[in-house]
């Protein structure tokens, strides 16, 4: 069936709540090749991201095609923000109905006391986002107008437009009043505070959920949010969106053309610019948009080195344009590869390409000149971090012709966090109790699981020729910090990605 015949009313149901509202969307598709999966075109207003300043990795700039991602990965989804029900739990903020039971909060003299509060309505808008990052490493998305309350009281997350009359708006010397998981009635005590890093617009008008509540407040990644809150939307998208990450996808069809004029302006100072840190730039429908030739060509005609880092074998398309271009700017190649088990990778990465394929990638990507690593990512504890598949692993890439390998552990997020230990107490629910302990402090793994991987790890890697003594991974900085993606590439380490993980537990 033909992909033009597919067009969707822009209101129909499926479309992405609230993209209807957005300026540039162009149409909704769906067609059965890819079941399931709506696709949400749209003319992007801009092609380079700036990665934010608190983000500890080694480039500033990326490049994503599409938001969402069609290879659905347990391990990479994330849900909505969480919001704090009634009894404890905790559900994405889309699935909070009007009638539900969630904590709320009332002043108690100089306190506020946590209480039972009626969800009075649930419903959805569009905003210009802003992103908060607290030092815990949660990160918020939300409009200008949302409050959140501070040990100073409430507080906007930005100042008021330019005309209005000057309110109160989050920075840096805030601190959001936090709240443990606790009992109806409990005093939300003064210590738990969380301070803002850092707050900045993210360029862009989101899709975004509000409920109305009895209490006019509600809890919210762990921290006491006024009514009219945004959800995470495809994190947004850094990385979020629950079960529309792999349902619903935006796709940037003028993204080449907008990209061609950013390159071109003399401000730009031709910095490395990374694809494939956010969403796969070749998952499943780059082969229906074909929109990475255009961005490739692009950076490379105004001599923008680049990286791309990918799950899909869709990239052996593109390689001949990569050999080309490798000739005239820094091309580093990077493909992601976590795991050998065929029932596994199943299980933890429905719709991505199997293993043996992406070995087949790795020894396409070498016989076309270029180089390439492999991203063990991410590790997963007590499943994928034996020694023998380990073993197995760092083998057949290195007999692949892998030219260097990174490897991270889990990494989880909030929202990611919900969504895979949902999958983990499914499938191995033995497990729980181990990654409960793993990850009691946050988002990262425990340093000493960190340092346990990084002992079994390299002398795996030294073996095989893709790790010297003397390059030793600096555990202090991320895994691609050391040395840039380029013709010479070797990497490694077992830092994050992100900024230094901290006591998180009141997050969660």
């Amino acid at each position: 069936m033909r992909w033009e015949g597919q067009e969707l009313a822009v209101a129909d149901g499926a479309a992405l709540p609230g993209l209807q509202r957005i300026a540039g969307l162009v149409r909704s598709v769906r067609t059965p090749e890819f079941e399931g999966i709506t696709f949400h075109e749209v003319t992007a207003r801009s092609a380079l991201n700036k990665v934010p300043a608190a983000s500890q990795v080694p480039f500033r700039w990326t490049v994503n095609p599409y938001r969402g991602c069609s290879h659905a990965c347990a391990y990479c989804l994330s849900g909505h923000a969480p919001i704090t029900m009634a009894d404890g739990s905790v559900i994405p903020l889309a699935r909070v109905r009007a009638g539900d039971q969630v904590l709320g909060t009332r002043s108690d003299g100089v306190s506020r006391r946590l209480v039972r509060t009626e969800v009075l309505d649930h419903w959805r808008t569009a905003k210009v986002a802003y992103r908060v990052e607290l030092d815990g490493g949660t990160s918020i998305v939300a409009s200008g107008e949302h409050r959140f309350l501070t040990a100073n009281g409430w507080k906007h997350v930005a100042p008021a437009p330019d005309g209005e009359p000057a309110r109160p708006h989050l920075t840096t010397t805030d601190q959001l009043v936090g709240v443990r998981r606790g009992v109806v009635g409990a005093v939300v005590r003064e210590h738990e505070r969380f301070t803002v890093s850092y707050v900045r617009p993210m360029d862009a008008t989101l899709p975004m959920y509000d409920i109305t509540t009895g209490t006019g407040d509600f809890i919210a990644h762990g921290v006491v949010s006024h009514n009219c809150f945004a959800r995470n939307t495809h994190t947004y998208l850094d990385f979020d969106a629950g079960d529309d990450f792999d349902r619903q996808v935006v796709v940037k069809v003028n993204l080449a053309e907008v990209l061609r004029r950013e390159v071109a302006r003399r401000s730009w100072s031709r910095e490395h610019v990374a694809m494939g840190t956010n969403t796969d730039p070749y998952q499943r429908a780059e082969g229906r948009y074909r929109l990475m030739p255009g961005v490739i060509e692009a950076l490379a005609g105004s001599g923008t080195p680049f990286s791309i880092l990918t799950k899909g074998t869709l990239l052996r398309r593109d390689l001949p344009l990569l050999t080309r271009v490798a000739e005239d700017v820094e091309v580093g190649v990077g493909v992601s590869l976590a795991l050998l088990d065929d029932g596994l990778h199943r299980s933890v990465e429905p719709g991505t390409p199997t293993p043996r394929a992406r070995l087949d990638l790795i020894r396409a990507v070498r016989a076309a000149g270029l180089p390439c690593t492999v991203l063990i990512a991410p590790v997963l504890p007590a499943l994928t971090d034996s020694e023998e598949h380990l073993a197995a692993l760092v083998a057949a890439l290195a007999d692949a012709g892998a030219t260097g390998v990174s490897y991270i552990p889990l990494h989880l997020r909030p929202g990611a966090r919900e969504w895979y230990l949902r999958w983990l107490g499914t499938e191995r629910p033995d497990l729980v109790p181990t990654y409960q302990r793993l990850y009691q402090r946050g988002a990262y793994a425990d340093q000493r699981y960190r340092h346990w991987l990084k002992a079994r790890m390299e002398p795996l890697l030294r073996r095989h020729g893709l790790r010297s003594r003397d390059d030793e991974p600096d555990e202090r900085t991320s895994p691609l910090r050391r040395r840039r993606w380029g013709t010479r590439l070797t990497v490694g380490g077992d830092a994050p990605l992100a900024g230094p993980a901290a006591a998180q537990d009141t997050l969660f």
